[in-house]
């Protein structure tokens, strides 16, 4: 590819107009990890640990109580099949999850990716669903350890005074002093350390596997025993049909929604290329195995019909005259609560860290404490917020809006992975502190070409005067040229600015078809004929996007990108193009009421990244250079990255 000295100054500042929302970042710097110690994070995390926070942050206390509603109401004794379904569809976000945690081993998760592959104005989206999600999430899940806790002193209105529930007259608001204690001591636990947090977060985790194993080996005994009353039952395995056990899917995916805590682990695992991928992969798979096989314990001791949908699990086994099982029971219930409370605050300081490192947000959340390690400032104000959100908020109402950022973060996560395989950028963005050195290169690459097209000029015109004379000299001329600067006339081989231009059409297409699908197949008001005629619409234009990139190659930029040797999500690009068109239909399902707060929570994010991100972003003065000339530039010149 031939590069004039004008297409190496892409300067990312306020003078390109709306370039600034498209400007990508490197995937990493390690000049710049050199020169910034004060944000390096302590790599203390092993695969074990690892694993310990991807479980603790999935398993959380709803399948104690997940079970019961969703068998009851969507998918009767086929719950296994539904959690089943879930976790493969769950499965194919976390391949891309994997690929990119593997190349991109950087703090932010989602939010770091989508600024390397997609571009700084998705990334903020990204960053600050994000933030919105592990806040009111973290805040939910607290609010429930009081009425579990409230079993242990006798009853729901039995907890000491001190932390109970009260309400205030008047504003008829509930403050829940426990939930604010238990996340202010979340928050106390994560600032001493990751090792420490994550031996705490291991200890927690084991002693809930232990209680679900007790819940399925004493359900199993006790099944057999009795003969599993809740499968015989007259109408069927599949009661509610095949739509019932999708639904029932749809409601269970969000129980798998834990790998994002350990992609934003990254900069803290001793060897994320194997180390992250493992993490993602075993948690996930304990946790479809655990949620699988007590869903068919229950589930047969109980008929569907019958099983209590708050206390499912406890009230099956009192039925079999184990009431005491209901204390141990709700010792796992506090135990998942509280390590879904630390696998929610966990992820959320490190993306604060992540866009205050690129300068997104202040610089205050991204300074990281000397003996911990860890971004300090940035977990107390998230244990501040969320602390003072589960005391004075009944949070459950705003829990939808945890879905979406979760939803929106996969999208744009299976995106990234087309755009790795497809469009990895191929240009280098530098500071205009290298710009003399830039400048050098550029114009010596400028003059080389120059020199090479009069030499081919020359050669051309010589090579016609032989033949013209009935002499052949082709072979020695074209031993001559430059192999790199010949371009390639097979028809079979599309150019790469030709390839690029399809691929990134082929992408856009596929997002476009998947929006129009499933806006499509879930708006019944629409009439019959324009229901049908929106299906396919979008199905031909996703399949037609589907099919080019099939047909086209993968760039091979791909295998150079990042981290090379990590693990590499398979099935490209089906299975991140299924991912999308899941993770969107679950995303326009979503209520009415959920999509309005969620874009109060969006406008004011944009006004907050037009009046600060954009003007203070890393990007704002910077210089896109090809990537295979960074090198020689940096030695070129006597700068280093700041």
């Amino acid at each position: 590819m031939e590069y004039d000295e004008g297409s190496w100054k892409q300067v990312g500042g306020e003078a390109s107009g709306f370039r600034f929302i498209s400007r990508r970042k490197q995937v990493n710097s390690p000049r710049v990890k050199a020169k910034s110690p004060r944000h390096r994070l302590a790599r203390a995390l092993s695969v074990p640990e690892v694993i310990a926070n991807g479980v603790g942050a999935t398993i959380g206390a709803g399948v104690y109580v997940l079970v019961g509603t969703v068998a009851r109401e969507e998918a009767g004794p086929a719950l296994s099949i539904s959690f089943l379904i879930a976790g493969i569809a769950s499965a194919l976000s976390a391949f891309c999850y994997a690929e990119l945690a593997s190349r991109c081993p950087s703090a932010g998760s989602a939010y770091h990716y989508s600024y390397v592959c997609v571009g700084e104005g998705v990334a903020w989206l990204v960053g600050w669903a994000l933030i919105l999600e592990y806040s009111i999430g973290s805040s939910a899940v607290a609010r429930g350890i009081s009425p579990n806790l409230a079993l242990y002193f006798g009853g729901p209105d039995s907890l000491p005074y001190f932390l109970a529930r009260v309400t205030i007259p008047g504003i008829n608001v509930v403050v829940d002093p426990c939930a604010a204690v238990l996340v202010l001591i979340v928050t106390a636990l994560l600032c001493s350390g990751i090792k420490e947090s994550s031996i705490v977060q291991a200890v927690i985790t084991g002693a809930n596997i232990c209680v679900l194993l007790f819940v399925i080996s004493v359900g199993s005994f006790i099944g057999f025993q009795t003969g599993w009353v809740g499968y015989k039952i007259t109408d069927g395995f599949f009661p509610y049909g095949l739509n019932g056990v999708l639904a029932g899917s749809g409601t269970v995916f969000f129980s798998y929604i834990g790998f994002d805590a350990v992609a934003s682990t990254a900069e803290e695992v001793k060897n994320p290329q194997r180390d992250l991928p493992l993490g993602i992969g075993i948690s996930l798979s304990i946790c479809c195995l655990l949620y699988m096989l007590v869903s068919v314990v229950v589930v047969g001791l109980v008929p569907y019909f019958a099983m209590d949908p708050d206390t499912p699990i406890s009230s099956a086994f009192a039925n079999y005259g184990i009431g005491w099982a209901a204390h141990v029971i709700t010792s796992g219930a506090l135990l998942a609560l509280c390590s879904a409370v630390m696998g929610s605050i966990l992820p959320q300081p490190r993306i604060l860290m992540a866009m205050a490192r690129d300068g997104l947000l202040p610089s205050f959340f991204s300074s990281v404490h000397k003996r911990t390690q860890v971004p300090v400032n940035s977990t107390l104000v998230t244990g501040i917020f969320a602390a003072s959100l589960a005391f004075f908020m009944d949070v459950s109402q705003l829990a939808g809006m945890v879905s979406v950022g979760t939803l929106f973060s996969f999208t744009i996560v299976a995106i990234s992975i087309l755009v790795v395989r497809y469009l990895p950028p191929d240009e280098i963005p530098l500071p205009a502190s290298l710009m003399e050195s830039i400048d050098s290169v550029s114009l010596r690459y400028s003059i080389q070409q120059k020199s090479e097209k009069k030499q081919r000029s020359v050669e051309n015109s010589g090579s016609n005067k032989i033949q013209h004379d009935g002499l052949s000299q082709d072979t020695t001329n074209a031993s001559i040229a430059q192999p790199l600067i010949l371009k390639k006339t097979n028809q079979e081989n599309l150019s790469e600015q030709t390839r690029r231009k399809r691929a990134s059409w082929s992408i856009t297409a596929v997002c476009v078809g998947v929006l129009i699908l499933t806006k499509s197949a879930t708006y019944t008001l629409l009439p019959f004929f324009l229901h049908v005629l929106g299906c396919s619409l979008g199905t031909f234009i996703l399949l037609g996007g589907l099919a080019v990139l099939y047909w086209i190659n993968q760039d091979d930029g791909r295998h150079s990108f990042g981290h090379s040797g990590g693990f590499t999500c398979p099935f490209v690009p089906a299975l991140p193009v299924g991912s999308i068109l899941i993770n969107v239909y679950l995303l326009v399902n979503l209520g009415p009421g959920t999509w309005f707060r969620v874009s109060i929570w969006i406008v004011a994010g944009v006004l907050v990244y037009l009046l600060y991100g954009r003007t203070h972003s890393g990007l704002t003065n910077v210089v896109y250079v090809p990537a295979a000339h960074v090198d020689e530039i940096y030695e070129a010149s006597s700068h280093l990255v700041v």
